[in-house]
């Protein structure tokens, strides 16, 4: 595994990119200056990867936080998502343009499939290489795949994605997933790493934020990169931001790692993959 060295390292992908392991996630942000604020709270400190999606509704804010930023675009590795609703060959390029236009960008570092829509996802993946072909895009991926749906896609795909964006925290690690995508060259990124929060009630988290001198969502980002797994905390408070991002001082043990690990329940808190209705 590459070594995890500062905020602005990289893990690269399967096509050559670099992708920063460490990123802002900005869902739930307010499109406008709460989200304008965190993306430039997040470059001023080091940050070099904004994650958002065209159903977070705050695209333009994003776009708006890069360009007011002293950060050179070119800098910044930029993520966006089509939306269920846009999916299919036609619709998927139409919603990338659209997506573009409201970040007020050229070309995207990573754009993926939001969810795996029965019957449709192959069709937009065709229209994501076709993007990536034309470099229109830096990178293409996926979100919310499960294995099967990454056999499947894989069956028909002219190139393999370069990422999987997943629900993955202690309740939810599927290292079985995990080690599927590694084996095919498809880096694993985090959505919801603190269990929408419960890591901070949890006893066995704060016995390790005492032990390591830091906080809670300090042990479980770290975590997050030491398994290999890219990350993408969300917060609009400054103070959360920079907090998050201090991570690069120190190194959970073996043994602790194996600690979280051993939490896995197959406990989901976001939406099913294998049975969603939106």
């Amino acid at each position: 595994m590459e070594k995890i060295t500062d905020l602005q390292g990289t893990f690269t992908l399967n096509n050559g990119v670099k992708m920063p392991y460490f990123g802002l996630g900005v869902y739930l942000s307010e499109d406008g200056q709460e989200v304008i604020n965190a993306v430039k709270w997040a470059l001023d400190e080091g940050y070099r990867h904004i994650d958002t999606a065209s159903i977070y509704k705050n695209e333009e804010g994003v776009g708006q936080g890069i360009a007011e930023s002293t950060v050179d675009r070119e800098n910044v590795f930029v993520v966006s998502k089509v939306w269920n609703s846009d999916q299919g060959y036609e619709h998927t390029l139409k919603a990338f343009n659209d997506s573009l236009n409201r970040l007020g960008l050229d070309y995207l570092d990573l754009y993926l499939i939001h969810w795996p829509v029965a019957g449709k996802y192959k069709e937009t993946w065709r229209a994501l290489e076709h993007l990536y072909h034309q470099k229109k895009v830096r990178a293409i991926g996926v979100s919310n795949f499960m294995q099967h749906h990454l056999e499947d896609l894989l069956k028909d795909a002219e190139v393999v994605p370069m990422v999987n964006q997943m629900e993955f925290h202690p309740f939810l690690v599927q290292q079985d997933l995990i080690d599927f995508c590694n084996e095919k060259g498809i880096q694993y990124e985090a959505w919801s790493p603190m269990m929408q929060g419960r890591v901070f009630k949890m006893e066995e988290f704060k016995q390790l934020a005492d032990k390591y001198g830091k906080s809670i969502a300090q042990i479980v980002l770290r975590w997050n990169l030491q398994k290999g797994v890219i990350t993408i905390p969300k917060s609009s408070k400054k103070e959360r931001i920079i907090a998050n991002a201090a991570i690069f001082d120190f190194e959970l043990a073996t043994e602790d790692i194996a600690l979280l690990d051993a939490m896995h329940k197959g406990k989901r808190f976001g939406p099913d993959p294998n049975n969603f209705d939106f």
